[in-house]
């Protein structure tokens, strides 16, 4: 064979061969085309079933997140009522002690006077006199 009849035998069998192609996509193009816009119609449903169910659940979850952040927040208040009762109590019984404690001091402090005084008086022997200032 001759490279001119070679050449055109390979063009005709490839034009052939594409031509066999369109033929049979082209045979079933449109049940696919319909295929994929059920699937795609059936996707879009879904798609959209799915974003209600997403919106719902996080109301949910707001809803649950504020019911327990509300009950926590109610924990903590209680404890901070009682934490607070009990440093009231604690700087009642600490003030209460620390005017026991100087009025303990002022009875001591009374009580060095007085005897300061007696032994004061002891100490002269009972009499007075006058005593003047030499200048």
């Amino acid at each position: 064979m001759r490279l001119p009849q070679l050449c055109l035998l390979a063009v005709i069998m490839a034009g052939a061969t594409a031509h066999a192609e369109e033929t049979s996509n082209n045979g079933s193009s449109t049940p696919l085309s319909l295929s994929a816009g059920s699937q795609m119609n059936e996707l879009q449903q879904r798609l959209k079933e799915s974003e209600r169910l997403r919106e719902e659940l996080s109301r949910q979850l707001q809803t649950a997140d504020t019911n327990r952040e509300s009950a926590q927040l109610s924990r903590l208040r209680q404890e901070n009522q009682r934490l607070a009762q009990q440093l009231k109590e604690t700087q009642g019984g600490a003030l209460s002690r620390w005017l026991t404690e100087q009025q303990q001091w002022f009875v001591t402090g009374a009580a060095v006077a007085l005897i300061a005084l007696l032994c004061g008086i002891f100490a002269s022997g009972g009499h007075r006199r006058r005593r003047q200032w030499l200048n």
